[in-house]
């Protein structure tokens, strides 16, 4: 299944278990739903600008 832009859309199938101070977490899961979006988008738009700018191609 794909979106218009060519993008993959659908259920994802892989997890990454990371571990942080509950109460850094707690505030940016907060601010995330104060800002109308989920921690795991947010981490996965991190994810994707990061290999973006770092990629060597």
């Amino acid at each position: 299944m794909t979106k218009k832009d060519g993008k993959t859309i659908g259920k994802k199938n892989s997890q990454l278990v990371l571990r942080l101070d509950k109460d850094e977490r707690d505030a940016f899961v907060k601010l995330c739903k104060e800002l109308d979006t989920s921690a795991a988008r947010e981490i996965r738009r991190f994810i994707r600008g990061f290999m973006k700018e770092n990629s060597d191609s």
